[in-house]
């Protein structure tokens, strides 16, 4: 489980915009610290403008969890992932947001928001934010996620 000690971090391109948006509102409305990364508006853009600031938070600490979102997911999921301490994970139902963090303490999550509605979407967010790592087995198979 994530703790609000730190902020969250959130980014989207274009096609995440709206639903970026309405997570933030659901955040902030409980209390969660939240930093924007972009984009700001629904004009075409390319997703890892905003990805990389939203990994970077992540990566050095200055953030503990982040939420991406784009058209399907892979596109931010694949550019968050390029960063060693991040593990970004593509989630379209709450169980495999549970899973992600349960087995391999993701740290990001990523949203297809073409491919989910809006409510499923802030549902799958708090359960991401809400389950513990498990850590015993899980712990040494994340340790070897890294390539350092």
């Amino acid at each position: 489980m994530f703790t609000k000690e730190l902020p969250i971090v959130i980014g989207s391109d274009h096609a995440g915009f709206e639903y970026k948006a309405a997570i933030m509102e659901m955040l902030q409305a409980q209390a969660w610290q939240v930093v924007d990364k972009g984009t700001y508006n629904t004009d075409s853009t390319d997703y890892p403008d905003y990805a990389h600031p939203v990994a970077d938070m992540v990566n050095n600490g200055l953030s503990a969890v982040g939420i991406l979102i784009c058209g399907s997911g892979n596109g931010v999921c694949m550019t968050a992932n390029k960063h060693q301490q991040v593990r970004a994970a593509l989630c379209w139902n709450e169980e495999l947001a549970a899973l992600a963090r349960q087995h391999n303490n993701a740290n990001i999550i990523c949203i297809p928001a073409r491919f989910i509605d809006l409510e499923l979407a802030k549902q799958i967010v708090s359960t991401f934010l809400s389950t513990d790592f498990e850590g015993g087995r899980h712990e040494r198979r994340v340790a070897k996620m890294c390539c350092n």
